[in-house]
């Protein structure tokens, strides 16, 4: 049986060091390299079909909602925004399957639509509307591309970038960027994410439901242990009776942060979205603490803003300090904005260039490429493992920031609580000192 284990690792070895060497010739096709950039914002960015787990021609379809130039609302799938085409290699002679793009041509209340999926255009990978260029159009569009050096006065290439034109099979036309509110592969992961978070906390609720105090156990313990963790380490500990009220909000991102991190590990559908790596997603629960810490602040908390406890010429007739403090209302939830995004977005990165070193060094014989399979798988696993602790090392820090910061907000100053707690343990010394006279005084006469 041992012996049975050590030849399917072996064959799996032998395949492994094999595959770049088979990868390598067909992906250098056309330039013989890897654009390693052009890979990697690929896989991180955002698109609206979500790819079929081993291949990158083939797509899951997502629904496309647009408003066209004339105000109505298109909505057709992305599976028509491209279309497979089977070729033959001319090198190898092998036959391959290639996505194209093409023309989504759109009837509706007998108007014509087109739109397309821009690749030479200032809207690169966004569905644009097009429209045949009148002849006022192609005599502007010449002119423009007599300037333009990429051109150089020959616009039936359509290669180059010019403002408000799309070029598409070696033909411009004019461009129109429509509102866009399409169920991209991030949107759908994100209702993924909130389906996936909801599950998991409701299975708590439905745990106690249905069995009353018993201790749960596996992934409802887990779970729970969870819960208690972020409840009682972080947010009771910080906020103290204002615990109840913030809580659903500070457990609510931590739990969305931690499984869209996880998530956005996984290869294969429904994972593969990366959700924290994606600016606009961290701004907006940077945004939402943002609202709840200035909109919840006490009066002490704008006091210490507009008129801080510091000498009077730090603060006035030059506002150094409320200058100082009002920056800092913003850069509070900038720095949760950023560094969410900046540690998975670089996770993510690493994951992948390390991948691609596998065709970067392919093209050095097979020597360098099954050497470099070895390091890159191997490191990559390491990276991957690390992406877990990561994942919840940032939905902690993100929690705990929040916290605080909302603590600090909701502060009403502690002078006033000060004065009640020394008063009321000057109080309990005094009674029980009178306590211990009486006892004293009461023994002789006994």
């Amino acid at each position: 049986m041992r012996l049975l284990k050590y030849k399917i690792l072996l064959l799996i070895s032998l395949a492994i060091v094999m595959l770049p060497m088979r990868l390598s010739a067909s992906s250098g096709e056309e330039s013989g390299e890897v654009n390693v950039k052009e890979i990697i914002f690929h896989h991180l960015g955002d698109g609206y079909g979500w790819e079929v787990p081993f291949s990158h021609v083939y797509r899951i379809p997502l629904p496309v909602i647009v408003r066209a130039e004339d105000g109505k609302w298109i909505c057709f799938s992305s599976a028509r925004l491209q279309e497979v085409k089977r070729i033959i290699n001319e090198e190898t002679g092998e036959e391959e399957l290639v996505a194209e793009p093409r023309i989504v041509d759109i009837e509706k209340d007998g108007k014509h639509y087109q739109f397309i999926l821009a690749h030479v255009s200032k809207h690169k990978n966004k569905v644009v509307q097009i429209f045949p260029l009148t002849p006022e159009e192609e005599q502007q569009l010449k002119e423009e591309a007599k300037n333009n050096p990429a051109i150089q006065g020959d616009i039936d290439k359509a290669e180059a970038i010019i403002g408000g034109y799309a070029g598409f099979d070696e033909v411009y036309y004019r461009e129109y960027k429509p509102h866009d509110i399409s169920i991209t592969k991030n949107v759908l992961a994100l209702f993924i994410a909130a389906i996936l978070v909801t599950a998991m906390v409701m299975s708590v609720v439905w745990f106690y439901a249905r069995r009353g105090m018993k201790a749960p156990r596996k992934g409802v313990g887990f779970m729970e242990m969870l819960i208690d963790f972020i409840y009682t380490g972080v947010i009771k500990s910080t906020l103290h009776d204002k615990a109840r009220k913030y809580a659903p909000f500070l457990l609510t991102c931590f739990f969305f942060i931690l499984v869209m991190n996880l998530v956005g590990l996984i290869v294969i559908f429904p994972g593969g979205a990366n959700l924290t790596g994606n600016i606009a997603i961290t701004l907006v629960l940077a945004i939402m603490v943002f609202v709840i810490t200035n909109v919840m602040g006490s009066k002490h908390y704008w006091k210490e803003i507009f008129w801080p406890d510091v000498p009077l010429f730090l603060k006035f007739p030059i506002p150094i300090m409320q200058f100082i403090e009002i920056f800092g209302i913003f850069t509070k939830p900038a720095a949760l904005c950023v560094r969410l995004f900046a540690n998975m977005m670089g996770g993510h990165m690493i994951v992948i260039t390390l991948t691609l070193l596998i065709f970067i060094f392919a093209a050095f014989g097979a020597i360098a490429a099954g050497g470099s399979v070895f390091i890159s798988v191997l490191f990559s696993i390491f990276m991957l493992c690390l992406d877990v602790l990561v994942s919840f090392i940032q939905a902690y820090v993100f929690t705990l920031l929040a916290t605080i910061f909302i603590s600090m907000s909701t502060d009403k100053g502690h002078g006033h609580g000060e004065h009640k707690e020394d008063s009321h343990s000057t109080e309990s010394t005094s009674s029980s000192d009178m306590t211990s006279e009486g006892s004293a005084a009461t023994v002789p006469t006994t």
